[in-house]
């Protein structure tokens, strides 16, 4: 299958598996706010949000099964904890994540989360320009 169609059909499936959850739960997609919930000591609020990320989590290694992926990851496991720490601090910087600002704020048109779409857009190209380009890492 070629690399466009298969976008195609992973956009398509986030957008329903977005525009459901807000069917179903009338509140946004936004994995670091779901993440919250999860983490809250009340069972009654993170029960959705368990089973999406859940869904999440093991729907790439149900997808590996019928598709063999030649997805090669060349960074080092410290280059990732380094880069998923600096992500989760510019969550909460950003006041949403890249689902929530990315896919459900643009989407609903709003303002703020397309300047942080651009802004977080930015800075992981200037992130990745600096480090593989003036650095000469590939972390």
């Amino acid at each position: 299958m070629s690399s466009i169609i298969s976008a195609l059909i992973g956009g398509g499936i986030l957008g329903l598996a977005v525009v459901g959850y807000l069917y179903v739960n009338g509140r946004i997609t936004g994995i670091s706010g779901l993440l919250a919930q999860v983490l809250q000591p009340k069972l009654l609020v993170r029960s959705s949000a368990l089973w999406f990320l859940l869904g999440l989590f093991v729907t790439p290694f149900i997808y590996q099964i019928f598709v063999k992926p030649e997805i090669v990851i060349k960074s080092s496991p410290i280059g990732l904890v380094i880069a998923g720490l600096l992500v989760g601090f510019g969550t909460r910087l950003g006041s949403g994540c890249t689902s929530g600002h990315g896919i459900c704020g643009i989407s609903r048109l709003s303002i703020r989360s397309m300047i942080a779409t651009v802004t977080f857009m930015l800075a992981g190209m200037v992130t990745v320009y600096v480090i593989r380009h003036i650095f000469g890492a590939a972390l």
